[in-house]
C-alpha cells in the first residue's frame, strides 16, 4: 500500500506497526507490541496526547502530517532509540514522567506493589518514612508519594544527571515538599534515619546479559544497568547495609531481574520472599529487618 492511500490516524498506526515489525525493533521499554509502539510515536508526531481516545484515530491526516510520521518511525528504526526517548514520555504506575537518556526508561514491576501499598507486608497506616534507593527518574519515588500521601519520601542516586531528571519529575508532579533528593552512593551520603520501607531498582544486569542486550539498551545509561560480573555488585551492599536504616518492623524490597539465581546461590541461608505479579515481571525480593539483622549482624552468617 502506498503512503498516499493512508487516510486516517488508524491507517498510519497500522503502517507504522508494519514498518517496526519488518525492521525487528526491540520492544520492552514501555510497550510490548508494535501497535502500541507505533501509536505512541505517531500520536507524538501529531502533537496529540498519548491518552487520545480511540475514536479520534479515525480522523483524517492532513497533507503536511505524513512526513512527521514517516520521520519519527524512520528515526526509531535507524537509531534504535526506545520510543520513550524520542517522545520524552513514559508511564509508570499510571503516572506520566519525563525521560531522556540520562535515566533508564521506567518499566519495573514494582509499580504493581506500589499500587497495592505493599500489602500484606507493610502496615499502611504506620508507614511514615520511605527510601527509594537508585531513584533514576524518580518514577518510584513519585508513585510512592501518591500511594502513601502521609509519608515522607527520600530518593537517592549517585548520578547527578539522573537527579536532574528526577527533579524535573518531582516538580512536574508538584511534590517538592514531599520528596527529598540526595546524591549518594547507596547509603553513604544519607542522613542517619530509619525507614519503614526501603525500595530499590538498582543496576543488576550481569556482564553476560549486558554483552548480549539489544541495541535499544545501548542508549540507556550504563551506570543504571551494569551490576558487575554476577549482577550483584550493588545488590549485595544494599542488603548488608539496609539493616542500619530500617525500623524493626521495616522491609527491604529490591528488583534483581535475571540475577535472581545468582543471589540465591550467593546467600543460601537467606530466606528471600520472591514476590509475584499479576501483570508480568519477576526477580523482585522482599526481606524483613530481622532477617537481615540475624544474617549479617548477629553472627549467624559468614560473609
Amino acid at each position: 500500500m502506498a503512503s498516499n492511500d493512508l487516510i486516517s490516524i488508524k491507517d498510519w498506526i497500522r503502517w507504522g506497526a508494519a514498518k517496526l515489525n519488518q525492521a525487528g525493533v526491540f520492544l520492552g521499554h514501555g510497550t510490548d507490541e508494535v501497535f502500541s509502539e507505533a501509536r505512541a510515536l505517531i500520536l507524538h508526531a501529531l502533537c496529540l496526547p498519548p491518552d487520545t481516545p480511540d475514536f479520534y484515530l479515525d480522523s483524517r491526516i492532513t497533507k503536511k502530517e505524513p512526513q512527521a510520521i514517516k520521520d519519527i518511525i524512520k528515526l526509531r528504526i535507524e537509531s534504535r532509540k526506545p520510543a520513550a526517548y524520542l517522545t520524552n514520555q513514559a508511564w509508570f504506575a499510571g503516572f506520566e514522567f519525563y525521560v531522556d537518556e540520562r535515566v533508564l526508561v521506567p518499566r519495573s514491576p514494582i509499580a504493581e506493589l506500589i499500587e497495592n501499598n505493599f500489602a500484606p507486608w507493610l502496615d499502611f497506616n504506620k508507614t511514615q518514612n520511605i527510601l527509594d534507593l537508585c531513584t533514576g527518574s524518580a518514577c518510584i519515588a513519585v508513585a510512592l508519594s501518591y500511594a502513601f500521601q502521609h509519608a515522607a519520601i527520600d530518593a537517592a542516586d549517585i548520578s547527578d544527571k539522573a537527579l536532574q531528571v528526577a527533579r524535573i519529575n518531582i516538580d512536574k508532579h508538584g511534590l517538592q515538599e514531599k520528596i527529598q533528593l540526595f546524591q549518594s552512593d547507596l547509603f553513604n551520603a544519607l542522613p542517619a534515619k530509619k525507614y519503614d520501607l526501603i525500595v530499590s531498582n538498582p543496576p543488576y544486569v550481569d556482564a553476560e546479559d549486558l554483552k548480549n542486550m539489544p541495541r535499544e539498551f545501548q542508549h540507556e545509561p550504563m551506570i543504571g544497568l551494569a551490576g558487575g560480573m554476577d549482577g550483584l555488585l550493588l545488590v549485595e551492599r544494599i542488603i548488608k547495609d539496609s539493616a542500619s536504616y530500617l525500623k524493626p518492623h521495616g522491609i527491604l524490597v529490591v528488583e534483581v531481574g535475571n540475577s535472581k539465581q545468582a543471589l540465591i546461590e550467593k546467600f543460601p541461608q537467606l530466606d528471600f520472599v520472591w514476590l509475584e505479579f499479576n501483570y508480568g515481571g519477576e526477580g523482585v525480593f522482599l526481606l524483613k529487618y530481622q532477617q537481615i539483622r540475624e544474617a549479617f549482624y548477629d553472627g549467624n552468617y559468614n560473609t
